[in-house]
């Protein structure tokens, strides 16, 4: 029992034919796959260099706990 109906095995037929026309050894990316890959590569470095920047503005300051202020409270008082 196939699950591929005859459309989708025709067409995997013609597929077939046509990838084997191909020479494995000229398929490159060319000069389209390396603009393509030097935008992708230009893009990721000023979104890096973005981040750096907005990190660099943010000034944080971790508030303490709830729990954690009533605790120093009694530690206070304990010792005083």
């Amino acid at each position: 029992m196939s699950d591929m109906t005859p459309s989708t095995s025709m067409a995997m037929t013609h597929f077939v034919t046509i990838a084997k026309e191909f020479d494995k050894d000229k398929v490159t990316p060319g000069v389209l796959g390396f603009i393509v890959f030097a935008v992708m590569g230009l893009a990721v470095w000023a979104l890096m260099k973005s981040m750096n920047r907005h990190m660099g503005k943010v000034d944080f300051e971790e508030t303490p706990a709830a729990g954690a202020e009533t605790a120093a409270a009694t530690a206070k008082t304990d010792k005083a």
